[in-house]
């Protein structure tokens, strides 16, 4: 007798040739007609990566379109202090990479940047809200990534291959390298945005990424529009053409105005690390053992059904946690967590007494 086929386990297995197919540079070569126009700068140097990861917020020296300067009041003591802080700060200035972003911005019109993997959409607040992530010089970009959590993942090798052996961590051939990515910025409709999953290349489900509440995703033959529309794009251009994968990944599109085809903005690893949005993972892998069996159909499209769903009652802005005033991330600048925590409450008592002497 034949032996039996195990079962799929609820996520693959990772292995760090698997995650690598998943940084911008590789993937995008094969899928560029599919996605948004974009340059990709590699490899970055060191000293880059170190800026990245230094306490503060500030851009290199030579970029322009700096921030002004803090507004908050500052005495004469904590302005020799500051003084001191700038003094003690090592500088960073990246005149090469400049340049590259200026052709880029200058080629595009404008750009928004990612690395390897994550884009730093956390720290849209820190540029005007009417273009989120849109940059315009190699200070925003610089602003932005150094804002950002999210970018944190890609600078830390144990990070990227957190779900891996660690002997083939080590054996790893060629090196992570970490890139910058400059994508053509233009404006997004997140009502037309999904994230497709993708199992032992079966597409399970498909979610709306938007989690607010839009009447025309409900209409039943809008769904299946789409989710013919998505089968066929998949099928045609996604399906069987990167072995790299084994099979198991996500997909992020944005969907062309009739709805009836997508451009490609991200792939990334069928994952824990991965937002499931509207579905659960044992969802998914429920979806994937009922693979063929009456009456599962798939994929399985899931939106915002009306707006008390609980992802459309969500008050709060998205990443709000890392928002802070920018006179607050002037005041990080050069500090560890202590001493901006101490500088932070000091400055919060003066202008509290300046309030109440007004």
């Amino acid at each position: 007798m034949p032996s039996a086929v195990p079962k799929p386990t609820l996520f693959p297995a990772q292995t760090p040739e698997t995650l690598l197919a998943f940084q911008f540079s590789s993937w995008y070569p094969r899928f560029s007609s599919l996605s948004i126009k974009s340059t990709v700068i590699r490899p970055l140097s060191q000293e880059f990566r170190e800026y990245l990861d230094s306490d503060g917020v500030f851009v290199p020296e030579g970029a322009e379109g700096v921030p002004a300067e803090s507004t908050l009041s500052d005495d004469e003591d904590s302005g020799a202090d500051s003084d001191e802080d700038d003094q003690d700060r090592r500088r960073y200035a990246f005149p090469e990479l400049d340049a590259k972003i200026r052709d880029s911005v200058a080629k595009y019109g404008a750009v928004f940047p990612k690395l390897n993997f994550s884009s730093p959409r956390d720290a849209a607040w820190i540029l005007p809200a009417s273009s989120p992530l849109k940059c315009m010089s190699p200070a925003d970009v610089y602003l932005l990534l150094k804002s950002s959590d999210f970018v944190q993942h890609d600078l830390d090798t144990e990070r990227v291959f957190d779900s891996c052996d660690p002997k083939a961590i080590q054996s790893l051939s060629p090196s992570y390298e970490l890139e910058l990515v400059l994508r053509k910025w233009y404006p997004v409709d997140r009502s037309r945005e999904l994230r497709c999953f993708v199992r032992q290349e079966v597409l399970i489900g498909i979610s709306h990424r938007d989690p607010n509440y839009y009447d025309f995703w409900n209409e039943v033959t809008t769904q299946d529009k789409v989710i013919q529309a998505m089968a066929d794009f998949w099928e045609a251009n996604i399906k069987g053409k990167w072995q790299e994968t084994n099979g198991d990944y996500t997909f992020d599109v944005l969907l062309t105005r009739d709805l009836t085809r997508g451009h490609i903005v991200d792939f990334n690893p069928y994952a824990p690390r991965t937002d499931p949005l509207l579905f659960t993972y044992e969802e998914l892998h429920d979806y994937l053992l009922s693979c063929g069996a009456a009456p599962t159909r798939l994929p399985i499209l899931r939106v915002v059904d009306s707006p008390s769903h609980p992802a459309a009652t969500r008050n709060a802005p998205a990443h709000q946690h890392n928002m802070v005033p920018f006179e607050a991330l002037a005041m990080s600048d050069g500090r560890s967590v202590d001493e901006f925590a101490g500088a932070l409450q000091e400055e919060i008592r003066n202008l509290m007494l300046e309030r109440d002497n007004a």
